[in-house]
């Protein structure tokens, strides 16, 4: 049974799309109707508004980070095995992707994605965002970043701890961020695809 509510309310923090919410507190369009039309960081940075990407990025990163590490704190205390860690892990995921409180449209989960990898272990988490980092202060390519970033994490989680029921998560997410970004994959090869900074319209 605990298994089965801390699935359940990871998937239901995962739903709260910061993009949205901090879109609204700026004052600024809702990211769904501009640019990619994704709920995510990139996106709203093309609005222009700095600080408000900057809270999205940061929010959409916490709510990965806190479902995770809510899962490993009570762990014991619930007795729960590695199994429902990454069953929660997979659940706040799949929250930002289709979130129930926004008609299930959602984000590309880059970065709720990092915040579990941090929650799972900071290592694996500071290991794929320098690998994000170094990709996208490179090419100025967000989405190529995340894609290098999103192979590269199962083989980090693999190479620091081995066959865990958390690497089967990683490798989930990792699946699911390269199917999301199906249209950049898309866009990049036909040279297509939005640079980082780049506005509205571009």
């Amino acid at each position: 049974m605990n298994t089965v509510w801390m699935t359940v309310a990871a998937y239901l923090i995962g739903s709260i799309s910061f993009a949205v919410i901090c879109s609204k507190l700026f004052g600024i369009a809702d990211p769904r109707t501009y640019g990619s039309k994704n709920p995510g960081a990139t996106n709203v940075l093309r609005s222009g508004n700095k600080k408000a990407a900057i809270a999205t990025l940061i929010g959409d990163a916490a709510k990965g980070w806190l479902a995770v590490w809510l899962a490993i704190y009570f762990q014991d205390k619930l007795g729960i095995g590695d199994a429902t860690i990454a069953l929660v892990a997979i659940a706040v995921f799949l929250g930002h992707l289709w979130p129930v409180f926004f008609r299930f449209v959602g984000g590309k989960g880059v970065a709720t994605a990092a915040g579990v990898l941090l929650g799972l272990d900071i290592w694996l988490g500071v290991a794929t965002l320098v690998t994000w980092l170094v990709v996208a202060f490179a090419f100025r390519y967000s989405s190529l970043a995340a894609l290098v970033a999103a192979v590269f994490a199962p083989f980090y989680y693999g190479l620091l701890f081995g066959v865990e029921p958390q690497l089967f998560a990683v490798f989930a997410m990792s699946a699911l961020l390269l199917f999301r970004h199906s249209k950049n994959i898309s866009n990049l090869i036909a040279g297509k695809e939005s640079r980082i900074g780049s506005k509205k319209g571009k």
